[in-house]
């Protein structure tokens, strides 16, 4: 097959290196969109040519385009690539806002042309036994779900400076509630469609940036639960984790241990259903990888689809807009 890798960044590479692994016959084309050829230095080891102009890049025609540039860039450049059949997979988060989303779907749809947005947490292994459990209802109705994650952002890309990065500026996409988005994508596959958002979220730590470093995000599901969403970029020791509350027991993610324990009313104990030990990262992004080539090859829609990821921006942007406004949003 023929993949375009569009940005270079971490995840670009990350890209690069697990698309070989996958199709070891894969041909790939690196576009270049912002930086001078000048510039480059080894960054053609795991493509086959380098390119720097939309024209390029799609001749000869790729079965497989990642849009792995920052956020703010991803509409206008998914839309000349639908116009052109060629079917996306778009990091995560969708887009910075809404303009243009709406065009991009529709015109996916008319083409046939197959989107997914890169929400590697949905293809981990400890998170996928948790989903298995609830759609089982071992743990009963959800009445409650509560996740939270903090990583302190110097540390997150190492080599690199902070305050240069997506992460921290806002015309880039940046912010803890668009970065760490992974955490409102699962909650909604575990718990379903949200109806309100009410958050508080604002720049409280010493770091230099000009977006939100923390947000406490509190939902309102479709089917009556509620949700607690924690997300930060300033915590020295990192932590990931889920609770879910059922009517009929708990179930418990340690996203630094991948430890998995259910608790049942029935048993009235702790069961392990994934045990304490760390699962290699890179294997959801295989996995991803893996769904996104038999979706496309099969002319399939992926399991996380560009409609999911324009739920998760709308949650994603509400949380913004209820923070500014002091208010509840629904949706």
């Amino acid at each position: 097959m023929r993949y375009l890798v569009a940005g270079l960044g971490s995840i670009g590479r990350r890209h690069l290196t697990n698309i070989k692994k996958v199709d070891p016959q894969a041909t790939i084309t690196i576009w270049h969109t912002h930086t001078k050829k000048d510039e480059i230095k080894d960054q053609k080891a795991n493509g086959d040519r380098i390119v720097y102009s939309f024209e390029e890049a799609v001749h000869p025609k790729p079965d497989i385009a990642f849009i792995t540039t920052p956020s703010s860039t991803h509409i206008g450049m998914a839309k000349k690539l639908v116009e052109k059949k060629i079917d996306l997979f778009i990091e995560k988060p969708l887009s910075i806002d809404m303009a243009g989303v709406d065009e991009l779907l529709a015109l996916a749809n008319k083409n046939d042309t197959k989107i997914m947005v890169g929400y590697n947490f949905r293809f981990h292994h400890p998170l996928q036994l948790m989903k298995e459990c609830i759609d089982k209802r071992k743990i009963g109705r959800i009445i409650s779900i509560h996740a939270e994650v903090g990583q302190y952002l110097p540390e997150w890309r190492p080599g690199t400076d902070y305050r240069k990065s997506v992460s921290a500026n806002r015309n880039l996409g940046g912010g803890a509630i668009l970065e760490l988005s992974h955490e409102l994508d699962y909650v909604r596959w575990f718990a379903g469609e949200v109806t309100s958002v009410t958050a508080v979220a604002d720049h409280i730590s010493d770091l230099e940036m000009d977006v939100e470093d923390a947000a406490e995000i509190i939902l309102r599901f479709a089917n009556g639960a509620l949700g607690s969403v924690h997300l930060d970029m300033i915590q020295r020791l990192s932590t990931r984790q889920c609770r879910v509350i059922g009517s009929e027991g708990t179930i418990v993610w340690d996203g630094n241990t991948d430890s998995v324990m259910l608790y049942t009313a029935a048993s009235k104990a702790w069961s392990e259903v994934h045990p304490a030990q760390k699962v290699d990262r890179n294997e959801m992004y295989i996995g991803e990888l893996q769904h996104m080539i038999h979706c496309v090859k099969e002319r399939r829609a992926p399991d996380i689809t560009g409609e999911d990821g324009r739920r998760v921006l709308e949650i994603a942007l509400a949380s913004l807009q209820s923070s500014k406004e002091q208010r509840c949003i629904h949706l």
